[in-house]
C-alpha cells in the first residue's frame, strides 16, 4: 500500500464531511456541550456522554461523574438552536422537541482503574497523521471537504444564500500522481434548502459561491460537479435520519487517508484515551512532519486500561522519511510522554474547549483552541535529528 500510493501515477483519493445540522454532529455538538459545561466547573468529572436523536426527540445517555449540577435538557435545546433548528416547519426544532435524559455514574471498577489520570480510561488504538500536502498538515480531499461545509453553513447564517436549511454533505474526490496531489477530479454537495428553490437555481448558486472559492485552483473543465444527484432536498437533520454521537469518526479525523483506531472522541472527558491519546498521536505526527522529518506520517498508540503507559508506539512514514526510521521511534520516546497524564497535562486539556472540535474536524483547525495542533516540539526534534534547518516544514 505505501508503495502503490507513492508510486503510482494516477490514483484518486475521496473524504467527505458534513455541517453541523447533519443529524450525527449535531449529537456530536450537544454530547460535547455537556462536556464543556463540566469542564468549566468540574475540572477533574469524568463523563463519557452519548446522544442520539429522530424526529421530535433527542435522548442523552451515558455514565458522568461530576459535583455539578447540569441543566442536560436546557444545553440541548440551545445547541440546536444555535445550529439552525429554530423552525418548526424544519421537522424538528430546539423549542418543541422533547428530550430524555438517563445518566449514571461512572462504573466503580473502570473509576478506580483509572485513578486521578495516572492509568488510561480503557484499551484500545489511536491513530495519528500529518502529511506536507496542505499548510495545516492535513491530507488534501479531508481539508477541502471541511472548507466547502463551513463555506456553505457561512452562506446560510449570512444569508448569503438565504434559502439554505442546516444539514449538508460534501465530497470530493482528488487525483493524486506519484503522490501528489495535481487536481479535483469530483466534488458532491447535498445542500438541504427551501421548498420554493428549483435545481437549476441550486446547482448555480451553490457552484458559484460555494464550489468555486473554496476549490479554486483544483478545479478544471473536466471536473464533475454534483449538486443534490438525488434531487431536492427539503426535509433533513434529525425529522429525516436518526443521528447518533461518535458515528463520524472519518470525518472527525483524515477522511480515510490514514488508518482510524475505531474510538469516538465528543462526549468524552481527556481521561478517555479515546479522545486524548488521539490528539496526542496528532500532536506527534505533525511535529514530525514539521520538523522535517519525513513528509507523511501516520502513528499509532495502544493502551490498556489503568496502565500508565502506552503499551506500543509505532510510526509509518510511507517511504517519506528523511532520517533513520528506527531512531525516529526514539526521539518520539525522548521528546514526549504519552502517558495519559502527561497527555492531559502538556495539552491542557481539563478545559471546556469541545464543543468547538464537534463539527468541521478535530484536526488541522487553526480556528478553534486545539492545542495539539501546535509545533512546539519541531524545533527540537529538528535538532535532536540533525538536520539541517532549511528543511523544517512551516505549518
Amino acid at each position: 500500500m505505501t508503495m502503490t500510493f507513492m508510486s503510482s501515477p494516477s490514483l484518486y483519493m475521496t473524504s467527505e464531511s458534513v455541517t453541523e445540522g447533519h443529524p450525527d454532529k449535531l449529537c456530536d455538538q450537544i454530547a460535547d456541550a455537556i462536556l464543556d459545561e463540566i469542564m468549566r466547573r468540574d475540572p477533574d468529572a469524568h463523563v463519557a456522554c452519548e446522544v442520539t436523536t429522530t424526529t421530535g426527540l433527542v435522548v442523552i445517555l451515558g455514565e458522568i461523574s461530576t459535583h455539578h449540577y447540569v441543566d442536560y435538557t436546557g444545553i440541548a435545546r440551545q445547541v440546536i438552536r444555535d445550529v439552525g433548528y429554530t423552525k418548526p416547519d424544519y421537522g424538528f426544532d430546539g423549542d418543541s422537541c422533547g428530550v430524555i435524559v438517563s445518566i449514571k455514574e461512572q462504573s466503580s471498577e473502570i473509576a478506580s482503574a483509572v485513578g486521578t489520570d495516572e492509568g488510561a480510561g480503557d484499551q484500545g488504538i489511536m491513530m495519528g497523521f500529518a502529511c506536507t500536502e496542505t499548510a495545516n498538515l492535513m491530507p488534501l480531499p479531508i481539508d477541502l471537504a471541511h472548507h466547502l461545509c463551513r463555506r456553505l453553513s457561512q452562506c446560510r447564517k449570512e444569508t448569503i444564500l438565504p434559502y439554505l436549511r442546516p444539514d449538508g454533505k460534501s465530497q470530493v474526490t482528488v487525483e493524486y500522481s506519484y503522490g501528489v496531489p495535481k487536481r479535483v477530479q469530483a466534488v458532491v454537495i447535498a445542500a438541504q434548502h427551501d421548498p420554493d428553490v428549483g435545481g437549476k437555481q441550486l446547482w448555480d448558486d451553490v457552484a458559484e459561491q460555494v464550489i468555486r472559492p473554496v476549490l479554486g485552483p483544483w478545479l478544471d473543465d473536466r471536473t464533475d460537479i454534483h449538486v443534490n444527484s438525488s434531487g431536492s432536498f427539503v426535509l433533513g437533520g434529525p425529522a429525516a435520519d436518526s443521528g447518533l454521537s461518535g458515528r463520524k469518526n472519518i470525518v472527525d479525523t483524515y477522511g480515510g487517508i490514514g488508518r482510524h483506531g475505531g474510538g469516538s472522541y465528543s462526549g468524552k472527558d481527556p481521561s478517555k484515551v479515546d479522545r486524548s491519546a488521539s490528539y496526542a498521536a496528532r500532536w506527534v505526527a505533525k511535529n514530525l512532519v514539521a520538523a522535517g522529518l519525513t513528509d507523511r506520517v501516520e502513528v499509532e498508540l495502544s493502551y490498556a486500561i489503568g496502565h500508565p503507559q502506552p503499551l506500543g508506539i509505532s510510526i509509518e512514514t510511507f517511504g517519506t522519511h528523511k532520517f533513520d526510521h528506527g531512531r525516529m521511534l526514539d526521539l518520539v520516546k525522548e521528546h514526549f510522554d504519552l502517558s495519559p497524564k502527561a497527555i492531559i497535562r502538556d495539552l491542557n486539556l481539563r478545559r471546556p474547549i469541545y464543543r468547538a472540535t464537534a463539527a468541521y474536524g478535530h484536526f488541522g483547525r487553526t480556528d478553534i483552541d486545539a492545542p495539539w495542533e501546535q509545533l512546539d516540539k519541531a524545533e527540537e526534534l529538528r535538532r535532536a535529528a540533525g538536520l539541517p534547518e532549511q528543511e523544517a516544514q512551516r505549518a
